[in-house]
């Protein structure tokens, strides 16, 4: 009889219990309508929470209208975008899942196509399609690359305001209903930005140094954590790493860890790179779990609890990284856009025909009958 998987173990983080380790990885839907959620966000993560897993978390939601990445991002910069979101975590929660949000701010990336459009800056094109672009703003006057905008840099008293802004989106997210909270620090992105030596060039108090850059990053959480449930979750994405000699470094990854700790920090996520170009559009030529020991690093020397995402593809790769103890939670992206019922189908590979007790029971009852028809015409089935 296979061992009990930790993958598909239950574990608790503050007041919420979750049903398995696997987390729906924030993926972009480009399908919203002034930042409302609509019919396909409903059907798309309530698909994801039938299939299966722990958390189901929502794209990344802006915290204000200039801080979407395009024109079809989620929003939550006003109560007009709670009720639309609610309906969604009211069915994710019905299905046994969690469910998570992820409040961002796109920073100097902001005012893009959407990617099956090309990614790029919104031009003249896309003004008289009636989806202009925006000024954009950053740390630091400083445009992604050649042919991109050039942000308008932050002043103080513009950070306070979305600080603010911060706190309203993670009020809004309680009152929809959401169990867990992730402040998106990654992927160069506006809290990245000003992490990142290649992206913050400031001469105050929000630059120069390590401690400098970090403190946007720390005074977001402070007003998140302030405002959010004292007994729900709250998790920090983080790109780990920029990928250049002269970024963000994996020693900084893990003193930042340490500093979001003690601000009330439960998971950091741990993600990669992105300060320069698209990650949405970046190459896929990485090895399998290429992330994991950017995980397991900051779990080692912190000991708070990580999240290992990162072209994680199988079940058994998954459960291993969770037996080694290199992550305590495993995030998933394009699998479960391939696959949405990848966990359940993890729970007959883990654990045996036990694992059709993860199933929902409207399907279990008939493939748990089915289930020795398969085995016996296997060879016949298979050809």
């Amino acid at each position: 009889m296979p061992q009990q998987s930790l993958l598909l173990s239950p574990i608790e983080l503050r007041g919420v219990r979750l049903r398995n380790r696997i987390v729906v990885a924030p993926m972009c839907q480009y399908s919203a309508d002034n930042g409302l959620a609509g019919d396909w966000h409903f059907v798309h993560y309530g698909k994801l929470a039938v299939g299966g897993a722990g958390v189901v978390m929502t794209e990344a939601v802006a915290v204000e209208a200039r801080g979407r990445i395009s024109h079809g991002d989620l929003g939550l910069w006003s109560d007009a975008h709670v009720e639309p979101l609610g309906r969604i975590t009211a069915f994710i929660r019905a299905q046994g899942a969690a469910a998570a949000i992820q409040i961002a701010h796109a920073g100097r990336k902001a005012g893009v196509q959407r990617p099956w459009h090309g990614g790029r800056p919104l031009g003249p094109v896309e003004a008289a399609a009636g989806e202009p672009p925006w000024t954009t703003v950053a740390p630091s006057a400083l445009s992604v690359g050649p042919d991109w905008p050039t942000p308008s840099e932050l002043t103080a008293q513009e950070i306070a305001e979305l600080c603010e802004a911060w706190r309203l989106a993670a009020r809004r997210a309680s009152e929809a209903g959401f169990d867990i909270l992730e402040i998106h620090g990654a992927h160069g992105y506006l809290i990245h930005e000003f992490l990142s030596p290649l992206t913050n060039r400031r001469t105050d108090a929000y630059g120069g140094d390590r401690e400098g850059r970090m403190r946007f990053a720390l005074e977001i959480t402070e007003t998140v954590r302030a405002e959010w449930p004292a007994d729900k979750p709250l998790f920090f994405r983080v790109s780990a790493v920029d990928g250049d000699p002269e970024g963000w470094t994996l020693d900084d990854t893990v003193a930042l860890a340490a500093a979001l700790e003690d601000r009330g920090v439960d998971v950091v996520d741990c993600s990669s790179e992105g300060v320069t170009g698209s990650p949405v559009l970046a190459s896929l030529d990485r090895p399998p779990g290429y992330q994991v020991p950017f995980a397991a690093r900051v779990r080692s020397e912190t000991g708070l609890k990580t999240m290992a995402v990162g072209l994680i593809v199988s079940a058994r790769q998954a459960e291993a990284v969770l037996r080694r103890d290199e992550a305590d939670l495993i995030a998933l992206g394009r699998e479960l856009l391939y696959n949405p019922q990848w966990p359940l189908h993890a729970a007959l590979e883990l654990e045996g025909e036990a694992g059709f007790e993860a199933w929902p029971r409207q399907y279990q009852w008939s493939l748990k009958r089915r289930a020795p028809w398969m085995a016996k015409y296997k060879d016949q089935i298979e050809g």
